[in-house]
């Protein structure tokens, strides 16, 4: 496995992150005073990529950046992480940031702010699919219109390219975006707002009741416990996460999802695809960031070793 290095595109979104740590978050109309700050690197799609490219895979960034310092940054930031950015596009305005708070256990709130993410179009997209030969994944999310994911994901389908949804932050999908999606994969949160009931992933019938549902692949994040997918039989699997001091969530289900396209697109099982994703979202929560919480390209190998290995 260390020789194969499958082709990922990632059609979605750059953001950079504010991070504020602190041990108490103010409530409405309340001033408190704040730990450490830092600037930071992320957007789901940014973040999918960098995990991805951080186990060896070559990535394509798909996105649109706002013609601010912020988008020269982020595009030397993906040169430096060794991501092609060739099919990122500029526009007048602002990149997306995200304002994130971070509590002392580790639980983060985020706001998405998506500036020239809201600029990318469906023919960028389709263009962006058609124009490559060797893709073996194609991962989009919700910080970037919906249309511009179901274009990315109609142009995958058709050439018989694996698509993978992260449907976060939560929305409700557009129907056609569920029909070109191979793999949906949410967190609990997310899993909630789409279950017709609003119920969380508490057992596998529920799991697979929303599965059956949306009529496609499926797998949930489930923080400490793991995740969950359904396999080709129809029956719910379920994978352990490795036990771990958290410190900072922040990215834990970007990491997954990043790390389980590249085991599909690696010719991993379903099951190992799920492992590797697990090991790496439990690794990135035991230091502070998102892309930089991330295993280094050695440390990635050496995950992925361990799942190669049983």
């Amino acid at each position: 496995m260390a020789k194969i290095e499958p082709t990922v595109m990632v059609v979605g979104s750059t953001m950079i992150d504010m991070i504020t740590y602190s041990k108490k978050i103010p409530n409405a109309g309340e001033t408190v005073i704040g730990d450490t700050f830092a600037l930071g690197f992320g957007g789901k799609g940014a973040n999918q990529a960098v995990m991805a490219r951080r186990l060896g895979a070559t990535v394509f960034m798909v996105n649109t950046l706002g013609d601010d310092v912020f988008g020269d940054t982020t595009v030397k930031n993906f040169e430096s992480q060794g991501i092609n950015t060739s099919l990122i596009s500029r526009v007048a305005g602002a990149s997306g940031v995200a304002p994130i708070w971070v509590e002392p256990n580790g639980t983060n709130r985020i706001i998405c702010v998506p500036g020239a993410n809201n600029e990318m179009t469906p023919e960028q997209a389709q263009s962006a699919v058609e124009g490559l030969a060797e893709i073996k994944v194609v991962i989009g999310q919700l910080e970037i219109p919906q249309e511009v994911t179901i274009a990315a994901f109609s142009a995958a389908r058709k050439r018989g390219i694996t698509t993978i949804l992260n449907p976060a932050p939560f929305a409700p999908l557009d129907e056609r975006l569920i029909r070109v999606s191979d793999w949906i994969i949410p967190n609990e949160t997310e899993f909630a707002g789409m279950h017709p009931r609003g119920l969380r992933p508490d057992s596998d019938s529920i799991i697979k009741e929303l599965s059956d549902q949306l009529g496609c692949r499926f797998a949930v994040t489930l923080g400490e416990n793991g995740a969950a997918y359904c396999d080709n039989s129809g029956t719910i699997s379920r994978v352990r996460a490795p036990k771990v001091n958290a410190i900072d969530t922040t990215g834990a289900g970007d990491a997954f999802v990043g790390a389980f396209a590249f085991g599909l697109a690696s010719g991993l099982s379903d099951q190992m695809a799920a492992e590797l994703g697990c090991i790496c979202a439990s690794d990135s929560v035991t230091r502070l960031g998102t892309q930089s919480s991330y295993p280094t390209p050695d440390q990635a190998k050496s995950l992925l070793a361990q799942v190669a290995n049983g």
